[in-house]
């Protein structure tokens, strides 16, 4: 336990600016020396977590491709012009983006695309930092609370939908509504804090691009002149050139490859599906899937993947593995078991009061340890306590909304949020620990208890 209490204390005091993973790695080493985590344990940990490692670095492999081939600056084009000059226009498209990558890719995958978009875009308008702050951190918001309403939009709904034996199509049906509800509140919610922050109008300007984003974001590598020689500059910047490149014949080509890949990606969700369904190993599908589309990008763009052990975040695989190990000897010195003595009889007591005591619970748990070990305790607690399997099935969507949702209240509640905070430190954009609870505690509580609410009586409309 004083393992554990340290850790947090390293973690959320974060003493000159250490990473996460650094108190991490020392709490899950002294737990291992305390002997509450035995070498097979690790065994055991390390099949849970494999999976859900292999799923997101490839979705990070697929979103590098997607880079190389100007996938980002076309978007960032595209959105631009559908904003028509409007701040407040610009927020609400900057969501429904997310929203849309979450569904089309995952939540990680989304923050890994849609970030370094907006990090561009804003750069484009020449924004102040104040006036970025509502798109950067809304966007990562509803980008990883929309896996709420997709199971396989998170691999570890897709870990502990296989424990509780539940289908994605059930699962859906029963989540999507409420799930979507709830991102709709978070929208609004967002909006009204942020409304006279955003811009009533924004404009292209001439800024620069820092160094760092130009590297990261730049695109086109110089192999991929002869198909696009009009691309060689940024899509954003102003047209001086005689031949524009949204307004020539290798825009064409461009725009179709654009949609080309856009289809692809939809083929790899709706197989990730097809997968769960037949029971496929969806990383393995994943894996397949983004390994295809880094091959293309080697033979016909001759781009080396070596690029890949450079933009990986490893830290934040580490960070989540050595959590897994902290959870887990909590586990074995009786965390569980406590969770089911104290649990049990209030879940027993109504569906309602079941939902909002374990959706709480998780929303806990998951700013504590991280949503992914917190789901996987949360949902081994539940097939203990001997529920029927309405009951079962209805508080393990509620856990998903506080692993999914409510994690969201701390930097460190959900992967995602990690991973938005590492590109945002890699580009030099600066959003603290404060930024981000200023904004979190006013609308994230709000939105658990709305969905929570919602999810109860859509279910009890759905199934009567």
């Amino acid at each position: 336990m004083f393992s554990f209490l340290l850790t947090m204390l390293l973690i959320f005091w974060r003493p000159k600016g250490i990473n996460e993973a650094i108190p991490s790695t020392l709490g899950a080493l002294l737990i291992i020396l305390c002997g509450a985590v035995s070498l097979p344990d690790i065994e055991v940990i390390g099949e849970k977590v494999t999976g859900a490692a292999i799923t997101i670095l490839a979705t990070m492999i697929m979103a590098i491709a997607m880079e190389s081939i100007g996938f980002f600056q076309w978007v960032a084009q595209k959105l631009l012009e559908a904003t028509k000059g409007s701040g407040h226009r610009l927020f609400w498209l900057t969501n429904l983006l997310c929203f849309l990558m979450t569904l089309f890719l995952n939540n990680d995958g989304s923050i890994l695309i849609t970030t370094p978009i907006l990090l561009l875009l804003l750069r484009k308008l020449g924004l102040k930092d104040n006036q970025k702050l509502p798109y950067l951190l809304s966007g990562a918001l509803i980008a990883t609370a929309s896996s709420a309403p997709i199971g396989v939009s998170n691999i570890v709904n897709l870990i502990s939908l296989q424990i509780i034996e539940m289908d994605l199509i059930h699962y859906t049906l029963m989540i999507f509504v409420p799930g979507t509800l709830g991102l709709l509140l978070l929208s609004i919610l967002l909006y009204l804090i942020f409304r006279k922050t955003l811009p009533t109008s924004i404009t292209q300007t001439n800024a620069p691009t820092d160094k760092p984003a130009a590297q990261a974001m730049a695109g086109q590598p110089k192999h991929w002149k002869p198909l696009h020689p009009q691309l060689s500059k940024h899509p954003l910047q102003p047209k001086h050139h005689s031949k524009p490149p949204f307004g020539s014949v290798t825009s064409k080509r461009h725009t179709k490859l654009m949609f080309a890949v856009i289809v692809y990606v939809l083929l790899v969700r709706i197989s990730l599906f097809v997968a769960a369904y037949l029971d496929i190993s969806v990383s393995l599908v994943a894996a397949l899937s983004s390994l295809l589309l880094l091959l293309w990008r080697w033979f016909y763009l001759k781009v080396s993947p070596v690029d890949l052990l450079k933009k990986t975040p490893w830290h934040i695989f580490i960070f989540a593995f050595t959590m897994y190990i902290i959870v887990y000897g909590l586990q074995n010195i009786g965390l569980t078991r406590y969770l089911i003595e104290y649990l049990e009889p209030m879940v027993a007591t109504s569906l309602f009061h079941a939902s909002m005591i374990m959706g709480t619970t998780l929303t806990i748990l998951s700013n504590i340890f991280n949503n992914h070990p917190a789901l996987m305790i949360g949902t081994l607690s539940l097939t203990q306590m001997g529920l029927d399997p309405v009951t079962l099935k209805t508080i393990y969507l509620a856990n998903i909304i506080g692993s999914d949702i409510g994690a969201l209240l701390l930097p460190t509640g959900t992967l995602a949020t990690l991973i938005w905070m590492h590109i945002l430190r890699q580009h030099h954009v600066k959003v603290s620990w404060k930024d981000y609870l200023k904004v979190t505690v006013r609308v994230i509580p709000i939105t658990v208890a709305f969905t929570l609410i919602i999810l109860y009586f859509w279910i009890e409309w759905v199934i009567h």
